[in-house]
């Protein structure tokens, strides 16, 4: 076996003592080789969060049993929730996007460069503006478009495509419709989105326009996992940039729109590396 492959323990549990020791030894008695562990405890909680990464070469578990054998002897004794994923494994995306283009051409130059070690075999659209773009990147293009009336039929029709090509992610990369909750229930936890951080102060079509008029002076941007409360979801990342006295509308867009690609880019890196766990509606980041 690749000697870089291994395996990646994501996990929170009750606090309680012991538990690393728990964890460690089983690792440990069985050969695996820890490059990086990371832990938390949130005090007012009283619960525990973890991520290991071991090496598989010389492990003695053979992976297909591995999590069977570590809920038999760990997970289940801690009362765990746990999820175990291995690095030779590529994350499949689709990406969700409307007319915006910025966060497509960014994701697909990360992509296409080979930053992220990741799969894109689709693009779903309600628009037709970027399906060259996609296409000239070697990924399918799907232009469904979305009206009241046949929303139901045409996300069943996108759900059919994202399990013909075995989607395990789906990032919004401003994919301006807002997706049902019989839609979520499918991807708990594995739909990105971005939005700029003017919601809820700034609202609808124009939050440029509005947050000039108010003469802002730092504008942002938010990455969550999706859920059915719109853009109440876990935050991934968020950051800022500076708003000057002398920048007009079109400054605001741009600073608003790059600060959307770094953030959404993050999150999709930090998904992609398994360094996301969530707990009850918040993200806990291990980076």
């Amino acid at each position: 076996m690749n000697q870089q492959t291994t395996a990646i323990l994501l996990a929170e549990c009750p606090d309680q003592a012991g538990i690393i020791a728990k964890v460690t030894n089983f690792l440990t008695k069985n050969n695996g080789n820890i490059v990086d562990l990371e832990q938390h405890v949130d005090t007012a909680d009283k619960h525990f969060f973890m991520r290991v990464e071991w090496q598989l070469e010389n492990f003695s578990i053979d992976r297909e049993q591995i999590q069977k054998t570590f809920s038999e002897e760990v997970g289940s004794a801690l009362n765990m929730n746990w999820q175990i994923a291995f690095s030779d494994i590529k994350p499949r995306l689709a990406l969700f996007v409307s007319q915006h283009g910025h966060c497509l051409f960014d994701i697909l130059s990360r992509y296409q460069s080979g930053e992220w070690d990741v799969e894109i075999p689709l693009v779903i659209s309600n628009h037709k503006n970027h399906q060259s773009l996609a296409e000239n990147a070697g990924i399918a293009f799907h232009h469904i478009p979305i009206t009241a009336d046949n929303k139901q039929q045409q996300e069943q029709a996108q759900l059919d495509l994202l399990a013909k090509h075995q989607i395990d992610t789906i990032v919004l990369a401003r994919y301006m419709q807002i997706l049902s909750a019989n839609f979520i229930d499918h991807y708990p936890h594995q739909i990105i989105n971005i939005h700029h951080s003017f919601l809820p102060a700034f609202p609808g079509a124009r939050p440029y326009h509005s947050a000039h008029v108010r003469g802002v002076k730092i504008i942002g941007a938010t990455s969550h996992y999706v859920t059915t409360e719109l853009d109440a979801g876990p935050i991934i990342e968020q950051d800022i940039v500076r708003i000057r006295h002398n920048d007009n509308i079109e400054d605001l867009k741009r600073k608003g729109q790059d600060n959307e690609k770094i953030v959404l880019s993050r999150a999709i890196r930090h998904h992609l590396m398994h360094k996301v766990l969530v707990y009850k509606n918040r993200c806990i980041v291990f980076v």
